[in-house]
């Protein structure tokens, strides 16, 4: 048994649901469907969580939400008309534009996008639609309450042979509909799928599969046919964007296997993801190369560093009392660097160097921003000799300068930090520089 997640290129129009309900009718063990919110069907086109965002923030500056509204209203009526003529479309969009009024908040807007396709392709298919509200379930923070959510999840489908969800939401424990995160369809996928024990958890999306680089910067890039659940998460977490990085702990729990599929291309194998313990005895050394813009190191020197006890601990106290998280702190025996997202620093930075320097008396602090992090991630690395020197030789091959070096105990990745102006030189050189490597045994 199957439980499938389809992203927003794949709900994008009535031309796109027929894929969807090709792909859902090829195989009867796709039992449970989970749909995000229709997505852009050309470069200018808007995704229509953008522009429920749109009809919420008119609504909260004028009282009314008619003129972004409007758009909508257009494009699931074109969507309902082609899948389900039947379908009463206008009670459904009468429905949420009186729910943005009344509920006036962000999250219930938000997550119109998803309910609305959920209910269009249950008609399509002739299959139950069932609400996220009340089954997956927040807490008053709006933290996930996955065991309850499961429990519920399990209840609820007892005798339900199939059925669509739609994704991005539930209720928490006030009965305010909450959010996850952009992307969050796959989380409610991967809940489903643990709730139900699926044998494997489809993840439909408009590539055919998870990609060794990204192939806005590396030329075709390879398809990585099969990766660990770690490799994932860290590929994902460095800007690796097919699959949201949070969707990989209830499935992997369970263990559950992920395989990341292309709506427009379904004869295709894709990814799987697996558990390390079941990855092929055959495979590169390096998964793929994964990156983001955007960083500033903090480095502070000072003499005899290693022999203060809570250096580290005053550093850190300093970033957790103005709400700053760090990314990594390489160090030395007398210099620790912290690493951190430029957007946490904004209208900060003064202030922090200012706390460091009363904090930890410093030698030197100082700054250097504009900075890049890239990871090579490959569960292989540890058992392979001179993984690091071909990684260091192909930048300094193509006359990269490295600004920070660091690497998990787990010895799974190499991050390296380098100048914002190399980083796509750097992504090719690193790829180039294992792409054609053959896997080993």
């Amino acid at each position: 048994m199957k439980v499938c997640k389809f992203g927003g290129t794949s709900m994008a129009s009535g031309a796109t649901f027929d894929k969807v309900s090709d792909v859902i009718g090829g195989d009867r063990e796709r039992r449970y469907i989970v749909v995000s919110a229709p997505g852009k069907r050309d470069v200018k086109d808007v995704k229509i969580t953008d522009a429920l965002y749109a009809c919420y923030n008119e609504f909260t500056q004028t009282g009314s939400c008619d003129n972004a509204f409007e758009g909508i209203e257009q494009r699931f009526e074109e969507i309902a008309a082609h899948c389900a003529p039947d379908f009463d479309v206008k009670q459904m969009l009468d429905e949420v534009k009186n729910g943005i009024k009344k509920y006036a908040t962000r999250e219930y807007a938000a997550s119109r996008g998803e309910y609305m396709s959920a209910r269009i392709l249950a008609a399509m298919l002739g299959v139950e639609f069932i609400d996220a509200e009340g089954l997956i379930i927040f807490d008053g923070e709006g933290n996930l309450l996955l065991e309850e959510s499961i429990e519920n999840i399990k209840d609820r489908l007892s005798g339900v042979d199939k059925a669509v969800f739609p994704g991005f939401y539930g209720s928490d424990i006030y009965g305010d509909i909450r959010t996850f995160t952009r992307g969050g369809s796959d989380i409610t996928g991967a809940i489903i799928a643990t709730a139900v024990d699926a044998d494997v958890y489809e993840n439909w999306t408009d590539v055919d599969g998870f990609l060794a680089a990204d192939p806005r910067i590396v030329e075709n890039p390879q398809t990585i046919d099969c990766l660990g659940y770690k490799e994932l998460r860290e590929l994902s977490y460095m800007g690796a964007e097919v699959l949201h990085p949070e969707s990989v702990f209830p499935v992997r729990s369970a263990g559950i296997p992920i395989n990341i599929k292309n709506t427009f291309n379904p004869e295709h194998s894709g990814t799987l993801i697996v558990a390390d313990k079941n990855l092929p005895k055959k495979h590169r050394i390096i998964t793929g190369v994964a990156g983001k813009k955007g960083f500033t190191i903090i480095n502070i020197e000072k003499d005899m560093m290693n022999s203060e006890i809570g250096f580290g601990r005053k550093v850190l106290a300093v970033l957790e009392e103005e709400g700053i998280s760090f990314e990594h702190v390489p160090s030395g025996i007398d210099t620790l660097s912290v690493v951190i997202r430029d957007e946490f620093l904004n209208g900060k930075m003064q202030k922090i160097l200012g706390k460091l320097q009363d904090s930890v008396n410093g030698d030197v602090i100082d700054i250097h921003s504009g900075l890049a992090l890239i990871a090579t991630v490959g569960h292989n690395m540890a058992s392979r000799h001179g993984t690091a020197a071909t990684l260091f030789g192909a930048l300094a091959e193509n006359n990269i300068n490295i600004r920070m070096i660091d690497q998990g105990s787990s010895e799974l990745n190499i991050i390296v930090g380098v100048g914002a102006e190399d980083y796509e030189k750097a992504i090719n050189a690193i790829y180039h520089a294992f792409c054609d490597e053959k896997a080993e045994d």
